[in-house]
């Protein structure tokens, strides 16, 4: 009974607002387009973020051409290293959003490296919910919550 309550409680809220929202006939919020932070003044490419539909890990193909961007910049900064941080929005348990924020950024290294990245100057860490980009509580904001984040070091 026990396993069988977060089992139910984890399915039970995202059921209830894919019920509303059909049952409200509200417009779905597009997906927000990778945000692009330029880290150097002399380089060309910029590293952005690489976002994830709810409960998922796959990549997009809005993802898939950040991902080929944030490669280029690796390509051309070759001195530099990448951390890759999976966020998730703020529904699901802790530690299943601290897994599914970990298979997001293995996702991306996975993809950066099929490219041709050197695996060693990729690192990847998950903070699930914990860092999120915004704190509303709407489709948009989690949207823009369940990312791969980009960062130089």
């Amino acid at each position: 009974m026990n396993t069988i309550k977060p089992l139910f409680r984890s399915l039970l809220i995202p059921s209830m607002l894919f019920m509303g929202a059909c049952a409200g006939q509200k417009t779905v919020v597009d997906t927000p387009k990778a945000q692009q932070t330029p880290y150097s003044s002399s380089s060309l490419v910029s590293l952005g973020d690489v976002f994830f539909d709810f409960d998922k890990s796959e990549l997009r193909s809005d993802a898939r051409d950040q991902l080929q961007t944030n490669y280029r910049w690796l390509g051309e900064n070759q001195s530099r290293k990448l951390t890759i941080e999976g966020h998730c929005d703020e529904r699901g348990t802790n530690e299943y959003n601290l897994a599914l924020g970990e298979r997001r950024a293995k996702t991306a290294r996975d993809y950066i490296v099929n490219l041709g990245a050197i695996a060693s100057r990729i690192n990847t860490v998950s903070y699930g919910e914990e860092r999120p980009f915004t704190n509303a509580h709407t489709e948009e904001a989690w949207s823009q919550n369940r990312r791969a984040h980009f960062v130089a070091e």
